[in-house]
């Protein structure tokens, strides 16, 4: 569930992000991976909680499982995100790793799509500006 006191930011259209496919932005100042895992989309902090590696530049995995010995099944194709710095692997889902998830996560937010009702023209937010004294002031 999203806050009421969460505040939405437009990333992309959904035709920026192809299946397979991620995008890094900068939202409110973070860097985050949006992700589309076969039509779900996902988002993570680009920050590797080991060692602060560029996470979202890894490659998204599946999972190796075995129920037995000799016999083992690939799942979640592309569910699991692997930082390039020292292979740490985090559920794109949920943001929990793989190899701890009670204690090592990392961040993950909330994604919506929503449906274009009709074309719009994007625009930037922009704010008030005042100069007091030599100094700018920006207004929210």
């Amino acid at each position: 569930m999203v806050s009421s006191m969460a505040r939405r930011h437009l990333v992309a259209q959904v035709a920026d992000i192809p299946p397979g496919h991620r995008l890094i932005v900068d939202v409110a100042g973070r860097s985050i991976g949006v992700f589309n895992v076969a039509g779900a989309y996902f988002a993570v902090r680009n920050s590797c909680p080991h060692q602060g590696g560029p996470l979202c530049l890894g490659p998204t995995v599946g999972l190796a499982t075995s129920s037995r010995p000799g016999e083992i099944a690939y799942t979640r194709e592309g569910e699991i995100l692997r930082c390039p710095w020292h292979g740490w692997e985090f559920d794109l889902a949920t943001g929990r790793s793989v190899f701890d998830p009670a204690r090592t996560h990392v961040r993950s937010y909330p994604v919506e799509i929503v449906p274009d009702s009709e074309p719009r023209e994007l625009q930037a937010e922009t704010y008030p500006v005042e100069i007091d004294r030599g100094q700018v002031v920006v207004i929210l």
